[in-house]
């Protein structure tokens, strides 16, 4: 049985179905087990289907409605209308719709996941964010596509996922250096440690505060470390220190019924 981490925010009439999925309650095995829901792992493709397929079930939907993107680190952001196959699925870190009954989905294995909805105007939204893409716009990118939609700023309720916790997430000074070239107030998302040590990244405060900074009616934190809980999560850092060849990726999706 799955059971994905909910958002108060996002919850109410009934009108949206939306979870934060974890790696449990699939058929994937080994490194994959068990949740696996990333086509672009090398996972056996029949058994990824299948648990999409468990997913779609859980938010309501036939599995042909739920949608994920080829995601590339970006800040693009796309309008979503129909349904498309894995052979023309769009790049794109960001979806965003306002057709009932298409769920929009972001998949993960560290970077943030981010659920969006404006429920008195109808429009969805989920949006991948990693460190490239978080700076880079992606979270603005989806507000502004919800907006063209209909969507409001001061009623779009948004929640964040499981992603990488800062104790996990030790970067390098160009790494930093990303970040204080856009803003010098963004050295308060880099923890400190003992003298020599490297710094570590806060990515949910930063996503967080970006959230924050755009004047969103609900902003709802939901995560938990991805790298923190084996069981629990895929973890791309994980797996790097692990030395495993590969990695699976657990889905956030939204969809207005």
């Amino acid at each position: 049985m799955l059971d994905p981490i909910q958002s108060e925010a996002l919850l109410g009439d009934g009108r949206i179905a939306h979870g934060f999925f974890g790696r449990r309650g699939g058929v994937s095995e080994g490194i994959y087990a068990s949740l696996n829901c990333g086509h672009g792992s090398k996972d056996v493709r029949h058994k990824v289907s299948a648990n999409r397929r468990f997913v779609a079930e859980r938010l309501g939907i036939m599995p042909e409605r739920l949608l994920t993107a080829h995601q590339h680190h970006s800040a693009d952001a796309i309008v979503v209308t129909e349904p498309w196959t894995f052979a023309t699925m769009p790049r794109a870190d960001a979806l965003v719709t306002a057709t009932r009954g298409i769920a929009v989905g972001a998949l993960a294995a560290d970077c943030a996941p981010i659920l969006l909805a404006d429920r008195e105007a109808g429009v969805v939204a989920a949006a991948h964010a990693g460190w490239k893409g978080a700076l880079g716009g992606v979270l603005e990118a989806a507000v502004a596509t919800m907006e063209q939609l209909g969507a409001r700023r001061a009623r779009i309720a948004a929640a964040l996922g499981p992603c990488i916790g800062p104790e996990a997430y030790e970067v390098g000074p160009e790494f930093e250096a990303n970040f204080i070239a856009q803003s010098s107030d963004n050295t308060r998302f880099f923890r400190r440690r003992p003298a020599g040590a490297r710094p570590c990244f806060d990515l949910p405060a930063f996503v967080l505060d970006r959230l924050g900074a755009m004047g969103l009616g609900t902003v709802e934190n939901k995560t938990r470390c991805t790298y923190t809980f084996p069981e629990d999560y895929f973890s791309y850092r994980r797996t790097t220190h692990r030395g495993e060849p590969d990695y699976g990726r657990q889905i956030s999706a939204i969809v207005m019924l």
